[in-house]
């Protein structure tokens, strides 16, 4: 059976191209490089201000509750996202199929919608509490600060961790695990000693984003009104103190540093591979007399998540004032740009996390690493900061491409790329090493090999990478506000119109085509999926 790679074959195969890790070390460069304008601006600062900068009362504050959010938003991830994903490609759950599209659909829907929502449904004066005051309950708990922050964070974020693990979970050869009950092992500790280091990277990664996307979400902690990095840093731009929001940007940085090399530690260790294609999936776990209940799971974090945004919407579609604005009535073209610009940003960041995926993958080497950390550098940054950045080098060196699509897509590639690098990765080390020596002993030339042999077995990884980045780059606000050509409206753009300008109902409809085309591609990207 296939088990522990030994570290002599691994070793001969982290002999990578030349021309692979010169492709992968101007990918690195240039996704950091736009970031180079916050040391540029942090450093032009008087060391005696920059002292008394971050020593004030509030920067502490500030530290603390971004590693405390992020903290809390990735264990409430691993825990709600690694169960789900077991239960929808290992069990006999039922309406499998389903629960495993329905669980996936929070990650379509913006934070900071589902922030608003929340608050307009559980907030003092919200709907529930309106619901509930004839019972004589006066007062609900508290949702602003960490507990609503933490909990509208987690049910957007956990997809992330249940979207990687999941597809490591269908690539599984599960007649591992049966060799392991035939050797008197049970669930339990099948899983543990099995399937466990198995997708033990691929929970890391997702818990990677999840990290990240918490500690760099501006929406939801500002609806909240808890004070994090994203909140202050934005508050200072608007109010001109661009030096102290430079500072706190290289804080952030600093805190997405150790988060990279926890991350690197959590999925350290021996890599077990498999013949994936062939005994993947063929083993079903029976739930026995837990088959109906386990559906309370997927049933309770999906409606949770999606019927409270589509509760809120259609409210605002029903009782908000109708005072007629005829430059915010909506037009199908705001959806046609949308999906424009997210699938250019999806093949664009696909086709540059396959090299930097592989290359990480294939070799141990500290190249590898260094090039592959840096492409999450631009997801922890704020889409603001990064926005301004390009707006910086844009004005003042390539004015040619200031407000132009390029550069937006640009900006797309550099927050975003670590979601398709992190789900090809995983995917890609679980292909068995000998399959390319296979390949190579034939006489097949490196590139020829990976086409013939690794790509084919890495797509839902591809798949899933590519999706993750067409999902969030259809929500990102601050980049497109932006950086955006001028008269280039978006789904998103026309609902921040519509949201400043208090006409919640020209903001409900565009929210509601926005879910529902990210949802239309999550089912395509579920459909593709092997083993379901």
């Amino acid at each position: 059976m296939r088990s522990v790679v030994p570290t002599a074959i691994r070793t001969r195969f982290d002999s990578v191209p030349l021309g692979l890790a010169l492709v992968c070390g101007v990918i690195a460069t240039s996704v950091v490089f736009p970031l180079t304008w916050l040391v540029i601006r942090a450093t032009s600062v008087d060391p005696s201000r920059t002292l008394s900068m971050l020593t004030r009362p509030g920067t502490l504050e500030i530290v603390v509750n971004s590693l405390l959010l992020m903290a809390a938003v990735t264990a409430l991830s691993v825990l709600l996202g690694v169960p789900l994903a077991y239960l929808t490609v290992r069990t006999d759950l039922p309406f499998r199929r389903f629960w495993s599209i329905a669980v996936s659909l929070p990650l379509v829907i913006p934070s900071y919608i589902g922030a608003f929502a929340f608050v307009s449904a559980f907030g003092p004066r919200g709907e529930f509490h309106s619901i509930l005051s004839p019972l004589g309950i006066e007062r609900l708990p508290e949702i602003y600060g960490f507990p609503g922050a933490i909990a509208v964070i987690t049910l957007y974020t956990y997809p992330y961790v249940y979207l990687t693990t999941r597809a490591a979970l269908l690539s599984f050869d599960t007649t591992l695990v049966d060799a392991a009950r035939t050797l008197n092992h049970g669930q339990w500790s099948a899983f543990r000693r099995v399937t466990l280091p198995h997708i033990r990277p691929a929970i890391a990664a997702g818990g990677l984003l999840a990290a990240l996307y918490a500690v760099s979400d501006f929406g939801t902690p500002t609806i909240m009104r808890l004070p994090v990095f994203t909140r202050q840093i934005y508050v200072e731009y608007n109010a001109f103190g661009q030096d102290y929001a430079a500072l706190l940007s290289l804080q952030l940085l600093a805190v997405v540093i150790v988060v990279l090399v926890l991350e690197r530690w959590v999925r350290s260790g021996a890599t077990i591979h498999s013949d994936i294609g062939e005994a993947a999936g063929e083993s079903t776990v029976t739930l026995g007399r837990w088959r109906w209940p386990a559906t309370l799971l997927p049933a309770a974090v999906s409606g949770i998540a999606l019927v409270v945004p589509i509760w809120i919407l259609g409210l605002w579609l029903v009782t908000a004032k109708t005072g007629g604005r005829a430059s915010l009535a909506f037009q199908w073209s705001f959806a046609f740009n949308s999906v424009w610009v997210a699938g250019l940003a999806a093949l664009v960041a696909t086709l540059a996390a396959l090299p930097v995926a592989y290359f990480a993958a294939s070799t141990d080497s500290l190249l590898a690493t260094v090039f592959e950390r840096a492409t999450y550098v631009g997801f922890a940054v704020p889409g603001v900061v990064l926005a301004l950045a390009l707006v910086y080098f844009g004005t003042g060196y390539v004015p040619a491409l200031y407000q132009t699509i390029p550069l937006l897509v640009f900006a797309y590639t550099v927050r975003f790329m670590p979601q398709a690098v992190g789900a090809i990765r995983t995917t890609t080390q679980q292909v068995d090493p000998r399959y390319v020596e296979a390949a190579r002993t034939l006489g097949e030339r490196p590139a020829r090999a990976f086409r013939r042999v690794t790509l084919p077995l890495i797509v839902p990884g591809v798949i899933a990478g590519g999706a993750l980045v067409f999902l969030t780059t259809m929500k990102e606000l601050p980049a497109t506000l932006i950086l955006r050509p001028t008269g280039f409206e978006t789904l998103v753009t026309h609902i921040w119109r519509a949201q400043e300008a208090a006409y919640f109902q020209y903001a409900a409809v565009p929210a509601l085509v926005l879910v529902a085309v990210s949802g239309l591609s999550m089912v395509v990207m579920l459909s593709q999926e092997r083993g379901d």
